[in-house]
């Protein structure tokens, strides 16, 4: 076999790790590593970012905001609301900065400040974190979606999504709230419908 031969041979090899994470895997009962740390990103569109560790006190109270809602999937709707103010609560923390409700075009770059892409980013992220520990029980984690094209008298605006058991799809937004509060978890149908005017 001539070197380059080989070194096809070996680079193919190097690749076969990757295989290891395909959805195929993971329907066998392989769980994806939960991360050892959460990041924020902030700024506006993801300008900036802080991690901050995921230490076994942050893991079990995870754990035990989403073990509250396992009764329904109502009730991990509102386990879910809870989940991303304690993740708020810890990035506010890690960045040294709250940000504001709705923070305005104007904050663009400000230390902490969120636009609904850094907002919808950091949500997914916690649910994406909830779904690899398995502390989502009643929903699955959906691509965030977006409304608004200024054409119809709205601002283009992001949220996360979750889909329940019934196939209902629900929007998990928190941007109209300061960092901390709760977010809007409504029907993503209905979320749909708003921001007209920039209503919430």
């Amino acid at each position: 076999m001539t070197f380059s031969g080989l070194h096809r041979i070996s680079f193919l090899l190097l690749l076969l790790p990757a295989g290891c994470t395909t959805g195929q895997v993971k329907e066998a009962g392989y769980a994806v590593p939960a991360p050892a740390t959460l990041r924020a990103c902030y700024g506006y569109s993801c300008r900036y970012s802080a991690a901050f560790p995921v230490t076994p006190a942050v893991a079990d109270r995870f754990a035990a905001i989403m073990a509250a809602g396992a009764g329904s999937p109502d009730a991990e709707r509102a386990a879910v609301s809870a989940a991303v103010q304690y993740y708020e609560e810890l990035s506010a923390g890690a960045i040294g900065a709250r940000d504001q409700p709705r923070s305005p075009v104007v904050a663009s770059g400000e230390k902490g400040q969120m636009d609904c892409i850094d907002e919808s980013t950091n949500t997914r992220g916690l649910l994406l974190y909830l779904d690899q520990r398995r502390l989502l029980r009643h929903h699955a984690l959906r691509p965030n979606t977006s409304r608004g094209l200024l054409l119809d008298g709205r601002y283009p605006h992001w949220t996360a999504v979750l889909r329940d058991s019934s196939g209902k799809d629900w929007a998990v937004d928190s941007w109209f709230e300061a960092a901390g509060g709760p977010p809007d978890i409504v029907p993503l149908s209905y979320w749909r419908t708003r921001g007209v005017l920039g209503e919430r």
